[in-house]
This record gives structure tokens, sequence and C-alpha cells, in this order.
């Protein structure tokens, strides 16, 4: 399947080459996310005659998320109340019609300011899917080091 809709791709199409990059992809997305790092989400250059809006830059970004949830709904059932930052991050960018049953996210997206430009809107992606990662994908702690308590001399 190569989109949501699960079309078939066009007679003699070699996906071959398109899964090589999609796995690609998905392991530099993996790392990064795994590590906390930043990494540069694919979104669309806003036209410039400046009438577009950041949002208009990541909806397929975010688009791209929200159908991921329909099919993988597992993260919505993790803790909601950390969940509701990130996810208030990434719905602002869609209409808020299409949020369905989701009274106390459209509260948080309210709260917030609009990105300013596309470097915040990006940075807010990346911010928003590590705050997920914090919550799907804990980082595990650190072995303690054995703490030696000095013994008394005999």
């Amino acid at each position: 399947m190569t989109d949501a809709d699960g079309r078939a791709l066009p007679a003699g199409f070699d996906v071959s080459r398109l899964r090589v990059l999609v796995l690609r992809r998905h392991a530099e997305l993996d790392a990064a996310i795994e590590s906390r790092q930043w990494f540069d989400p694919w979104v669309f250059e806003l036209d410039g005659d400046g009438s577009a809006s950041p949002s208009e830059a990541v909806y397929a970004w975010v688009a791209g998320f929200a159908t991921a949830m329909e099919f993988f709904p597992q993260l919505l059932r993790l803790d909601a109340q950390r969940l509701r930052e990130p996810l208030a991050l990434l719905y602002r960018h869609l209409d808020a019609d299409d949020l369905e049953d989701a009274d106390d996210l459209i509260e948080e997206i309210e709260s917030l300011e609009p990105p300013a430009d596309l470097s915040e809107a990006v940075e807010e992606l990346v911010r928003a899917t590590l705050l997920l990662a914090d919550v799907s994908r804990p980082l595990k702690n650190e072995p303690t080091k054995a703490v030696r308590t000095p013994r008394p001399r005999r």
C-alpha cells in the first residue's frame, strides 16, 4: 500500500526503489527521534509572494501524522495529559471542524500563539514529535553506577 486509500500503483511501476527510499527515510527519522535529536521534516516551501501561511507549508506533515493515527491509534491510548501539548502543536494546523470530540485539545490549540513563520512552524513539528516520543518511547534510564560505601577499618 502506498497511500491511505490503498490504491494500486500504476501497472509496471517498480516499487523497489521507492521502498528503499522510504525505508532509508524511516531509519533516519527513527534514529533522530530515538536519540531526541533534531531532524528536518519535509515540508512545502511557502510561495514567494507571502500569501501562504506556515500552516499551509506544514499541512502535509500534519495530515500524514493524523492519517497514521487513524491506522495506528495506540499512541492516543497513552497518557492524555502528556499528549495534549504535542498534539495541539500538530493539530492546530488542521481545520478545527475536522477535530472530532476534541474539546480539550481545541482549548489547548486556542491558547497557543500561531507560529510567526515557517521556521517556527518547523521547529514546533520537531518539538511535538520529540514530546510524543517522550510519551510513547521513553528513554531508558541510564544504569546507575554502583556506589561503594567505605568500610570502617578494623
